[in-house]
């Protein structure tokens, strides 16, 4: 018997890059609180979920890049694997994960962004 898996465990063809971009709006936010903050313990706390959110923005990348772009995708924009690439490494613990810099937040929803640009070309 062969199992298959999908974002939610049922292929049901529902994908938007919105949910990786609200999550990197959130990690940008926590950033901002984090900076704006003096208590210690807020900050922590901050740090926590910005790390927690910065692995869900992976998680929603990864499912788009594997489950939802498919090989006419990437040789319609050979560019693709390289957005992923970088937007799920800024994601990552040489990304948001490892810093509380805005500007890095800010070049994460920029990969996003263009991901999403060519999503939507994918959808016309």
């Amino acid at each position: 018997m062969l199992t298959v898996h999908a974002h939610c465990d049922l292929p049901c063809g529902v994908y938007d890059p919105a949910q990786a971009k609200i999550e990197a709006q959130s990690v940008k936010a926590c950033m901002e609180k984090y900076a704006a903050s003096s208590d210690p313990d807020f900050k922590a706390r901050a740090v926590s979920i910005k790390e927690a959110r910065s692995n869900m923005v992976k998680e929603h990348l990864w499912v788009l890049w594997t489950d939802y772009f498919k090989p006419n995708h990437f040789e319609a924009y050979p560019q693709l694997h390289g957005l992923f690439n970088e937007a799920t490494k800024l994601a990552g613990a040489a990304g948001t994960k490892g810093t509380v810099d805005v500007a890095v937040a800010d070049k994460l929803i920029g990969k996003i962004d263009e991901i999403a640009e060519i999503f939507w070309a994918t959808k016309k």
